[in-house]
């Protein structure tokens, strides 16, 4: 602890006395439980569970079926504490604090047993000035988590009222009570495990003269000759005086901006114009650049620059267009003048235990939607504000973000105290995120607003008129009046909405306004067809579960458990109303029957990602009716059956392969519309493409039936049908069952999409045996599989027997034609030959019985 102690020590008196201070309070950290007096090592950034798990006092809280059994955690309360020297030298600056940019949840924190700070808000950091309670020497920081559980249950136990928090795996739900990450306390795709801790940085913050407490860059006006901005800059100050705040570029994109003033003690905000020429635009993934600028602000006393600050912006124009129209009620972003249209899916956080997920894991998640064609993501409410990585990634990657505020699939108390919490944390959050370019929207809460029309609430939990006139007070209060306040002042200009989605799904007039939630696949039980006839103006949730691959499965659940009917698999099977059993519903109807666990496991990935495919090209499709697609979900908390497209670890299902085509910038799609068979060719491009179309009908031995070629001029941001054919007429006399049509999309000759289109369900289909053949080479470090097949080969997936890592192919679950061969680049830690020990192929016709 010693060693420790004098790091932070010798940190401190490296610093200039004239310059700021700001090193990050990590070392040291002990934790214990309240009612023992037992003190252990604790990281931090970190949670009580994972330092419980490090210590080997919990199982692994994901293993097995261990989450009933962790559930005492939650109901006690914990306490961590550190001790950091403090030179003299220190207490001679002018500002001393302590900076808790995230406490989890209701903390009290204490310097040398002196209370400074009282934290209730898992969202809202506080900077808390110290310098009147430190002294030279030893100083101990201690926090004192109370349980959230105990600390709430009087809320409760007050007026008896039982919100209609559906996800709360509790009896009673806690949950909304609390300003804390809802998915904590359960939903319906993670575990409940409700957190305490420190699960964000501790800093200690040091300054003389003033401090640079934020900097917001606003841009006023964007033409081709210039970017307008306005720089304003929020000081603390400590000492009166003459002061010059610089606005500069270090790589000269502008003239450097200065203000002059005679500045009192106190806080102070000042705002500096600056220009900058032949500004270059910042665009979404596919559309262009994403150039970010720079901008550097120093505050100088006298000779001395006293602090520096920068901030990085991209300059663009983005409007959410959500009015009347001809067809109903639009909903659709315009990036830069033109209208976008969106594609990604709905974010939600990547753990249960927040701290774990690395800065690798962030740089792989925005990676794999930027080679997955996305341009937005949705940062679901019943999550968190993500930390600042996750939007420098969406600025560089150039994925929107739409934000939604925390709150999600309920109503929530309105009493003083909690509307002051929710006001801290959105100034707080929008004034952390509001200078990245990435930032598209903002949205008050998750569905709420079609569930008090439509879920049936007052009645299904037996409120009384005046306790439902209250609510839904209450909800007018939060979503109408104050959180839209919020946004107008501290982030003017950027669009706002209550509550999405806009509209319901039950109703065929519901579909021509705003942003729609369908959910008439999986919850109400309709096969994937309907996704072709249920399209609305912007689709921001809709989904499918399947289960993980065998390698993640392992994880949790040992041979003994491999039955979709067995406790461990139950255990991770959170949609509790649908579940495992609609997997085997829908499987049952599309597919025959798996051989075996793996079988199941890999067809279940086959019937999302063919089922979700269907909604992902009807949506492009129906361009610009609809102009937006975002499924849920994305990702994974923890391993187990959901709707993701990647699991827990960072592997991709096969949903996610079928999504990197599904969105690619130039698509072709083929349909069944009216008895014809229609190919169109989506461009989600912002100029012409002048393309080839083949198209070919074939028999599942390679024979060509029938083949045609069409010049097509893909117009920009359009979708077209470019051929349409009765399907009587197509086939010709063929069956049916034994026929694909191949489409694909050359430009100068270079394949930029393909499509097969099959005239049966997949159970109906006469798949021939194939012989899949594969070769693995390596050369330069760079391994490659060469796949082929002399018959058609449906939904072929490489997987790896024994995956210690997370390998991924560069391609995957793909119909191989006859004859055909593929070269596939494969990512792994293992080597060539371990690759062909352990590679093994599954396909439709090997993985399903006759």
């Amino acid at each position: 602890m010693r060693k420790l102690l004098l790091g932070v020590l010798t940190a401190i008196l490296a610093i200039p006395a004239s310059a700021q201070m700001r090193i990050i309070v990590d070392s040291a950290w002990e934790f214990r439980r309240t009612d023992e007096n037992v003190w252990r090592r604790a990281a931090v950034p970190g949670t009580v569970h994972t330092d419980l798990l490090a210590h080997r006092l919990i199982p692994d809280p994901f293993a097995g079926a261990n989450e009933k059994g962790l559930q005492w955690i939650d109901k006690k309360d914990w306490e961590y504490r550190t001790s950091f020297l403090v030179p003299p030298v220190t207490l001679q600056y002018d500002g001393l604090a302590l900076d808790f940019t995230g406490l989890d949840t209701y903390a009290d924190v204490y310097l040398n047993d002196q209370l400074i700070l009282k934290a209730q808000n898992m969202f809202a950091g506080k900077q808390v000035p110290v310098k009147s309670f430190l002294k030279p020497g030893l100083n101990q920081l201690r926090i004192y988590f109370h349980s959230p559980i105990a600390n709430d249950m009087p809320k409760f136990m007050n007026d008896r009222l039982v919100y209609p928090a559906g996800n709360d795996a509790d009896d009673i739900p806690l949950s909304v009570h609390a300003r804390k990450a809802p998915y904590h306390y359960g939903w319906d795709w993670g575990p409940r495990y409700v957190t305490s801790g420190i699960w964000r940085p501790v800093y200690f913050v040091a300054w003389n003269k003033a401090q640079l407490r934020d900097v917001w860059i606003k841009q006023q006006q964007l033409t081709t000759a210039s970017a307008q901005l306005t720089a304003r800059v929020k000081l603390d100050v400590q000492q009166a005086g003459q002061y010059k705040i610089a606005v500069y570029s270090q790589s000269g994109a502008f003239s450097t901006k200065t203000f002059n003033a005679q500045l009192t003690a106190g806080a102070t905000e000042t705002d500096i114009a600056f220009t900058i020429p032949k500004p270059r635009r910042w665009w979404p993934n596919g559309l262009g650049e994403q150039h970010l600028y720079p901008v550097s602000v120093a505050v100088i006393h006298g000779r001395d620059t006293v602090q520096k600050m920068q901030r990085r912006i991209g300059l663009r124009t983005i409007e959410v267009i959500n009015e009347a129209d001809k067809m109903g009620t639009s909903f659709y972003v315009k990036v830069n003048g033109h209208p976008v249209f969106m594609k990604g899916a709905n974010y939600i956080p990547s753990d249960n235990f927040l701290p774990r997920v690395s800065p690798q894991q962030y740089e792989k998640m925005f990676a794999d939607m930027q080679s997955s064609h996305f341009n937005m993501i949705r940062v679901w409410g019943g999550g968190i504000y993500e930390n600042d990585q996750f939007y420098d990634l969406a600025d560089e990657k150039g994925i929107l973000v739409w934000q939604d505020f925390m709150f999600a699939c309920t109503l929530y108390p309105s009493d003083k105290n909690f509307l002051e919490q929710v006001k801290e944390e959105t100034a707080y959050n929008i004034a952390r995120l509001r200078n990245h370019p990435s930032l598209a929207l903002w949205c008050g809460n998750n569905e709420i607003a079609v569930a008090i029309k439509n879920w049936g609430w007052k009645d299904g939990y037996a409120y009384t008129d005046a306790q439902w006139q209250k609510m839904l007070k209450g909800y007018d209060t939060l979503f109408q009046d104050i959180l839209k306040k919020e946004v107008q002042q501290h982030d003017p200009g950027r669009f706002y909405f209550p509550s999405s989605p806009i509209s319901n799904w039950g109703k065929a007039e519901d579909f021509r306004h705003g942003d729609n939630h369908y959910w008439g696949v999986w919850h109400g039980m309709e096969w994937f067809e309907a996704f072709t006839t249920h399209i609305p103006r912007f689709m921001s949730e809709y989904g499918f579960q399947s289960f993980p691959e065998l390698n993640t499965v392992r994880t949790y659940a040992d041979s003994s458990q491999w039955d979709i009917n067995s406790f461990v698999m139950q255990a991770h099977q959170k949609s509790t109303t649908r579940g495992n059993a609609a997997i085997k519903t829908y499987m049952d109807h599309y597919y025959k029957q798996p051989r075996n666990f793996p079988a199941f496991l890999y067809l279940s990935q086959v019937l999302q990602a063919e089922g979700m495919k269907t909604g992902m090209e009807a949506h492009r499709r129906a361009m610009p009716f609809c102009m937006g697609t975002l499924y849920w979900q994305f990702n994974d908390c923890w391993p187990g059956a959901s709707w993701s497209g990647i699991d827990y670890y960072g592997r991709w299902k096969a949903m996610q392969y079928f999504v990197k085509k599904a969105y690619a910038p130039i698509l072709v799609s083929n349909t069944l519309e009216e008895d014809k068979v229609r190919t169109y060719v989506v461009n989600d491009r912002l100029e012409d493409e002048n393309l080839r179309l083949v198209l070919q009908l074939m028999d599942m031995e390679g024979k060509v039936l029938s083949e045609k070629q069409l010049a097509v001029k893909a117009k920009a941001s359009t979708s077209e049908a470019v051929h349409s054919i009765g399907k009587k007429e197509l086939l010709n006399g063929g069956d049916a069952s034994k026929v694909i049509l191949y489409t694909k999309l050359l430009k100068n000759n270079q394949q930029v999409s393909e499509n097969v289109f099959y005239f049966a369900a997949p159970r109906d289909l006469q798949l021939p045996e194939p012989v899949v053949t594969t070769h693995v080479t390596e050369n330069e470090g760079k391994i490659s599989v060469q796949v082929s097949a002399g018959k058609l080969a449906k939904n072929v997936c490489l997987l790896l027997e024994d995956d210690k890592g997370v390998s991924h192919f560069s391609d995957n679950y793909f119909d191989l034609l006859p004859g055909a061969t593929r070269t596939l680049q494969l990512s792994t830690l293992l080597t060539a030959a371990e690759v062909s020990k352990q590679l093994r192929v599954l396909h439709i016709a090997n993985a399903c019985e006759k």
